[in-house]
């Protein structure tokens, strides 16, 4: 009987440590890529300190570079994939949870999931081929005619129409996290207890004041844990948005019709062909930025989820 207590209690040790030693190695290899970021790009962030992040300029002969552009076109893009995903999105989980019928939804659920395994090379060349055509043929003008006429926001729906540029791109990554997005939403929905939803049911509630009162209530930690992933998939994502965000570096344009670039795009293009020295550190530096963008937006969805939490 005492063999067998030290037995367990010598693999529960064993299993303690296993564990504990691959959380340190999650850990160790994280600051090891801070560390190998910081030290690549540190004669990127000597010459040109935090002017780096408040220029536009890009300019490899010269060797003058600023982060602005990229900056603001990763952002702009997922900002525009999250205002198109996370709708379309919730559409997609609460038909999928409260009113699909049963023999649709296996393989609906199934199509959905499918469609984030498509790589993002397949995107990228849709996109490019297929998409940026029939946009800026049908719906540019058509948004130019309606967006494009309302005070202030109008000026962003302006311009040659191209197909490609950032609202494209924003569109493309929007169809690539929606998958993701739509997934976490319908499996935490699934989650509420059916006695809650009936309950609101019995008093005479609506489907959409069961989603709205009921579902999305308790289910709110995971909804926006959902959409923080999507997030992420979008300021990460690189080959799609090469393909089709235009690639232009050389100032900001705050048309979303215009072609522009991001920090994925520019590592994408630029990293084989570069010099060592002042303009691999310049884009490596950008890899830095990204990576801290990505932390600081993560972190305040973990503060966000906490708060949630608490109430």
């Amino acid at each position: 009987m005492k063999s067998s207590i030290e037995k367990a209690r010598t693999g529960d040790l064993i299993f303690l440590n296993l564990t504990r030693t691959f959380a340190a190695f999650t850990l160790l290899v994280l600051f090891a890529i801070v560390v190998s970021l910081v030290w690549s790009a540190m004669p990127s962030i000597r010459e040109f300190g935090f002017g780096f992040l408040t220029s536009s300029e890009w300019n490899p002969p010269a060797e003058r570079f600023g982060a602005l552009v990229p900056i603001y076109g990763t952002l702009a893009t997922s900002i525009i994939a999250l205002i198109i995903a996370v709708p379309i999105s919730f559409g997609i989980a609460i038909f999928l949870t409260e009113l699909s019928p049963v023999w649709l939804r296996r393989p609906l659920g199934t199509a959905i999931e499918l469609l984030a395994g498509i790589p993002s090379i397949v995107y990228g060349m849709w996109g490019l081929l297929v998409f940026a055509p029939l946009f800026g043929e049908y719906a540019q003008p058509w948004i130019a005619k309606t967006l494009g006429q309302i005070p202030l926001i109008g000026n962003l729906f302006t311009g040659p129409m191209l197909g490609i540029g950032v609202l494209a791109a924003g569109i493309i990554l929007a169809i690539m996290i929606i998958p993701f997005i739509a997934s976490i939403m319908r499996d935490v929905f699934e989650l509420t207890p059916a006695m809650l939803k009936e309950s609101c049911y019995g008093i005479g509630g609506t489907t959409w004041e069961v989603v709205w009162r009921v579902v999305l209530p308790y289910t709110r930690v995971g909804v926006i844990g959902g959409i923080m992933l999507g997030l992420g998939r979008a300021l990460g994502e690189t080959m799609a948005v090469t393909f089709i965000i235009g690639n232009a570096s050389i100032f900001i344009n705050y048309s979303l019709f215009q072609p522009g670039n991001s920090i994925t795009s520019a590592l994408a293009n630029e990293f084989a062909e570069a010099t060592p020295g002042l303009y691999t550190a310049a884009l490596i530096e950008l890899g830095l930025l990204l990576f801290l963008i990505t932390v600081v937006v993560l972190s305040l969805s973990r503060l966000l989820l906490h708060s949630l939490d608490k109430r």
